[in-house]
């Protein structure tokens, strides 16, 4: 029974890093191009934040897949060093998240007022 889970979890692993892979990848292609795009058509800047923006959000989407996949790496690891190796990265990724959050809070606390200031 134990090793039919093991199997099962490193399947899943698979999988979840898969898919944090292909959100990640779709997210940094649509900002790449959405970057050419806005390079050569805005001349104020604005849409670019917008582009960035964006790709936050898919770059925050892939760390918690891939968080997902350390948390069920986590249940299968057989020993201590493994155990620590997964929580430094989950850690990182953690942090990374956060951060990337925070900068879009910080951006959309700064969009809004403007919009809130009586002219």
């Amino acid at each position: 029974m134990k090793e039919w889970l093991v199997f099962a979890a490193e399947q899943a692993i698979i999988v979840i890093d898969a898919m944090a892979l292909i959100i990640v990848l779709v997210g940094t292609v649509e900002a790449f191009f959405s970057g050419i795009r806005v390079m050569f058509s805005s001349r104020s800047g604005h849409e670019g934040l917008y582009v960035w923006l964006r790709h936050a959000r898919w770059l925050i989407a892939g760390l918690t897949f891939l968080l997902a996949a350390d948390i069920i790496e986590t249940a299968i690891t057989p020993s201590w060093e493994d155990i620590g190796r997964i929580a430094a990265i989950a850690a990182i990724r953690t942090a990374l998240d956060y951060f990337l959050e925070r900068d879009l809070d910080e951006i959309r606390e700064r969009q809004r007022k403007p919009a809130e200031t009586p002219t």
